[in-house]
C-alpha cells in the first residue's frame, strides 16, 4: 500500500507497531491486572508476581517469536514479518498451541485473577478464527491483539466495580494509534484491518460469557 506520509510519521508509526506486536498483547493484560486488580493475586510475593509475568512473556511471547526467527533461518519463510499469507500458517500454529496451553494452565489457578482463564481461551479463540480467515485475506495480527486487549479490559472494568473506565478510554485510545500505524507503515487493506478488529472483538467477548 504506497503512501506519501512525512518520513518522522514512518518511523513512529514503525515504532508504534514494534512496541505494541501482537506477541506482547498477553503480557500487557497481565500488567493491566497486576496494577489494577493486585488483592486478585492471593497469596503472591511482589516478587513472584514479577516472575509470574516475566512467564508469561516468556510463553506468549519469546518462544513464538523464537519459533519465527528459526523458520526464517532455515529459509521456511523470506522475512521475519510474515508478510505473505503462506507464511503465516505455521505462525500461527505455534501461537495457537502456546495459547491453549496457557488456557489450559489457567483453568487451575487458584492464586491469579479467573479472568486471565477468558483471557487466553479469547485468544486462542482468535488465533484460530485468524487461520482460517488467512486462506482468503490477510488479516491485520496488530488489530487483532489490540482490539482483543480492548475488548478484554473493558470486559474487566465492567466485572469489577472497582477498576476505572479510564483504563478503557486508555486502550481505546491506543487501538487508535496501533491501527492508524499500520496503515500508515504496513501493506494492509482497510478490510484486512477491519477484519482483524472485529475478530479480536468478537473472540473475547464470546470467551467472556462461555468461562465465566
Amino acid at each position: 500500500m504506497e503512501n506519501n506520509q512525512p518520513r518522522q510519521l514512518k518511523y513512529f508509526a514503525q515504532f508504534i507497531s514494534y512496541i505494541f506486536h501482537p506477541l506482547f498483547v498477553p503480557t500487557f493484560f497481565f500488567a493491566f491486572l497486576m496494577f489494577t486488580l493486585p488483592y486478585k493475586f492471593e497469596g503472591v510475593t511482589d516478587w513472584q508476581l514479577k516472575l509470574k509475568l516475566f512467564s508469561v512473556f516468556w510463553l506468549t511471547a519469546f518462544f513464538p517469536a523464537f519459533a519465527v526467527f528459526l523458520l526464517w533461518k532455515l529459509k521456511f519463510s523470506e522475512s521475519i514479518f510474515l508478510r505473505t499469507q503462506k507464511e503465516r500458517i505455521i505462525p500461527y500454529v505455534i501461537t495457537m498451541f502456546f495459547y491453549w496451553w496457557m488456557y489450559y494452565l489457567s483453568r487451575n489457578f487458584k492464586d491469579q485473577p479467573i479472568d486471565l482463564k477468558f483471557f487466553y481461551f479469547g485468544i486462542f479463540i482468535a488465533t484460530s478464527l485468524g487461520l482460517i480467515v488467512n486462506n482468503f485475506i490477510k488479516v491485520s495480527l496488530h488489530a487483532m491483539g489490540i482490539s482483543g486487549l480492548l475488548m478484554a479490559v473493558l470486559l474487566v472494568s465492567i466485572h469489577y466495580e472497582t477498576v476505572n473506565l479510564i483504563w478503557f478510554v486508555g486502550t481505546l485510545c491506543l487501538s487508535a494509534i496501533v491501527v492508524s500505524a499500520r496503515m500508515i507503515v504496513s501493506d494492509h487493506t482497510k478490510q484486512e484491518l477491519l477484519v482483524g478488529f472485529g475478530i479480536g472483538l468478537f473472540t473475547q467477548l464470546i470467551a467472556y460469557f462461555w468461562v465465566l
